[in-house]
């Protein structure tokens, strides 16, 4: 896909997008630079589990998973965040998740049940993995701060 060519003009010409993603929030579903997603036009509200694309404001396109459904947006966040996005509405989402591709070999499909345990695992179970997150994260911190970049052997 061309860089002048948008996700929005994509998914309207056809009806899907094969891309591969840049960053960690959705670790480990996703890996970066290894897994490639199918995301598709949305049809109708999405669903608790799902991975919409969507546009914040500042026009960064964000892949992230619905944590909750209310009656006019969503709450939001991705598998390897742990704040949650508030208020995307239904006018930000472009796409939804419908497979990821692992390392270039096996299609993973939404509708598979391996899948489908891992998103109701990782969301039924937000605060105690957000708590896991917010541990490491902390420690990853101090082990910079402890090991500078500069000083590291190897």
């Amino acid at each position: 896909m061309s860089e002048r060519t948008s996700f929005e003009e994509q998914l309207k010409l056809h009806g899907k997008i094969i891309y591969k993603n840049k960053g960690i929030s959705m670790r480990p579903l996703i890996r970066q630079g290894r897994d490639v997603m199918v995301i598709e036009r949305p049809q109708g509200r999405l669903r608790r589990y799902d991975c919409p694309l969507y546009v914040r404001a500042d026009g960064t396109h964000v892949l992230h998973r619905v944590l909750k459904v209310r009656e006019n947006d969503y709450v939001i966040c991705g598998d390897n965040c742990i704040h949650r996005e508030f208020g995307i509405t239904d006018g930000q989402i472009i796409g939804v998740l419908t497979a990821v591709i692992r390392d270039g070999k096996r299609t993973v499909s939404v509708n598979d049940f391996g899948y489908r345990l891992y998103s109701h695992l990782w969301c039924d179970f937000f605060y105690i993995r957000a708590a896991l997150l917010y541990v490491r994260f902390g420690l990853a911190g101090l082990y910079r701060k402890i090991f500078p970049r500069g000083k590291r052997n190897g």
